[in-house]
């Protein structure tokens, strides 16, 4: 189910630092939704640090080794995935569907910076098509979205 996501709602994210990891996999549609993301999060007063990755498989390794190695006064408040695994005819599809979501929520629970994980596992091309196109069922508006309000509330909480 897709839902039309409203980004007139989203909070300032001045001051934040948000990283945006893409795997190299269909990027022709990746792209569109790391850029919707950036171009949200550049609205909201953030500029991201964009990086790609070979595949959805290493984004949670990069995730990791980019919290680890932020200067200490300049730490990460979110990273952004974005991804796409295709089912084909083996058990491949569930093998790296699940490595993956295991490894973005060790990452984010240890380290204590929030993955807004946009890894869209699809049976089809066209299922990835329609969550790319220049609208707001983009999955980077979604991701722009989540990762504002949950800086927001973290900054609420933390402060």
């Amino acid at each position: 189910m897709q839902i039309e996501q409203d980004a007139a709602q989203m909070p300032s994210l001045q001051g934040a630092k948000i990283a945006i990891l893409q795997a190299k996999w269909y990027h022709e549609h990746i792209d569109k939704m790391a850029e919707a993301c950036a171009q949200l999060l550049k609205k909201a007063g953030c500029e991201p640090e964009r990086h790609t990755l070979p595949g959805s498989l290493e984004l949670p390794l990069a995730a990791q080794t980019l919290m680890r190695h932020a200067p200490p006064e300049s730490p990460y408040d979110a990273v952004i995935c974005f991804g796409a695994i295709m089912k084909g005819e083996t058990y491949h599809f569930d093998m790296i569907m699940d490595m993956c979501s295991r490894g973005f929520t060790q990452v984010m629970l240890t380290e204590g910076v929030p993955i807004i994980m946009e890894v869209v596992p699809v049976s089809d091309l066209s299922q990835l098509v329609a969550r790319s196109q220049d609208n707001n069922f983009n999955k980077g508006v979604e991701a722009a979205l989540a990762a504002a309000e949950i800086i927001a509330w973290r900054r609420r909480v933390l402060s």
